[in-house]
């Protein structure tokens, strides 16, 4: 894990819990230099971070502080609808960083159907404006991928699967998880080893009850939510003639 990467986190925690608050003017190079115990360039490259982010500004012959422009939170809200979710992932950017045409078959919960007979691996970045929110870990089932080779490296998969006529999807089975950033994860997303993640799994299972898209999304902790009204809404009344 890259050390910048680990001291920009540490910085960014500080700034997300209050302890360095808007305005105040942040420790200095040299001072962050001797507490992380590391070189000059290290702090820089994690100060960059922090600008980029818009949670710090630097001003010559003064110093830097948190400039009280942070980037914007709890923006991604997961959907619960499939209609939805095509919706939230449709114009989203993805970047490959794996392809495995002969993958191993994803393992399957109870109630998750069964193994297509191939399957293709695809792991990718997903991008919001410009930025990483996402890794994408996919297992599809190889028949599906083969289709359309070209948009399934370019674009996300789900719109793609969901436009072929003769793809009939029984379950779109969701769940939802608190994991922690690995290694490859947290350069990916450009968060600390160990950051929380939102983890999101969702299955496709086709009438035929075949898997044939088994997704295993990482979601960085700042940009996701999952909002719901708790409360049901009135169900209507039908009233009937004479009532």
């Amino acid at each position: 894990m890259p050390l910048y990467l680990q001291v920009a986190s540490v910085m960014r925690h500080r700034i997300e819990s209050g302890v360095w608050k808007v305005g105040d003017k942040i420790s200095t190079i040299e001072q962050l230099e001797a507490e992380f115990n590391v070189a000059r360039i290290t702090v820089r490259q994690g100060l960059d971070l922090l600008r980029d982010d818009g949670l710090v500004e630097s001003i010559r012959g003064r110093g830097t502080f948190v400039s009280g422009r942070p980037a914007e939170k709890h923006w991604f809200n997961l959907a619960n609808d499939l209609e939805s979710v095509i919706d939230d992932v449709r114009d989203n950017t993805i970047k490959i960083v794996h392809i495995d045409e002969n993958a191993a078959p994803p393992p399957l919960q109870a109630g998750e159907g069964v193994s297509a007979a191939d399957y293709v691996q695809l792991r990718s970045v997903q991008f919001n404006r410009g930025r990483p929110f996402a890794v994408a870990d996919l297992r599809l089932s190889r028949d599906i991928y083969v289709r359309d080779r070209r948009t399934f490296k370019r674009k996300p998969a789900l719109p793609r699967i969901m436009e072929m006529s003769d793809v009939d999807i029984a379950h779109a089975l969701q769940v939802v998880t608190i994991g922690v950033a690995d290694p490859e994860t947290a350069a990916l997303l450009r968060v600390g080893l160990g950051e929380p993640t939102a983890d999101c799994r969702l299955v496709l299972v086709d009438r035929a009850n075949v898997a044939i898209y088994v997704a295993e999304f990482h979601y960085q902790r700042n940009c996701f939510s999952l909002r719901r009204d708790l409360v049901p809404k009135p169900r209507k009344t039908v009233r009937k003639r004479g009532d």
